[in-house]
C-alpha cells in the first residue's frame, strides 16, 4: 500500500486480523470491505465464489520462504523422511501451484 500510495489514505481505517485465517474470515462475513489475504486462501473453495481479487505483484513485496524440516529429534524419522518425499513429488508440487505457491524446483534436503 505504501508503494502504491494509497496506505496513508486508509491507515486509520485498517483492521488487523490475529492471523491470516482471521482476517480471510473478516472478509467472507462482510465484517471488512476487503482485506489482504494469502492467495492460497483466496482460491480456496471457501473463498473462490465469495468476490473477486487481484493478486499483488510479487516484486511489491519481500518473498515469504516457507520451509519443511525433520528435527534431529524426531522420533519418527521415517515417516516425517516420507512426508517430505511427498511433499516434492510432481503431483503435490502442482497442487501447491494451483492455490499461487511458487515451488523451488532441484530442492533437496538438508
Amino acid at each position: 500500500m505504501k508503494n502504491e500510495k494509497v496506505y496513508d489514505e486508509v491507515a486509520d481505517r485498517l483492521v488487523l486480523g490475529e492471523n491470516i485465517s482471521q482476517t480471510a474470515s473478516f472478509v467472507v462475513s462482510g465484517a471488512a470491505d476487503a482485506g489482504i489475504v494469502a492467495l492460497s486462501l483466496a482460491l480456496s473453495s471457501n473463498m473462490k465464489n465469495k468476490g473477486r481479487y487481484i493478486e499483488i505483484p510479487a516484486g511489491e513485496y519481500p518473498p515469504i520462504q516457507q520451509a519443511c524440516v525433520v528435527l534431529k529429534s524426531s522420533r519418527q524419522k521415517d515417516t516425517a523422511g516420507a512426508f517430505l518425499n511427498f511433499i516434492k513429488t510432481p503431483a503435490v508440487t502442482e497442487l501447491f501451484r494451483t492455490y499461487g505457491f511458487d515451488v523451488p524446483t532441484g530442492s533437496t534436503p538438508r
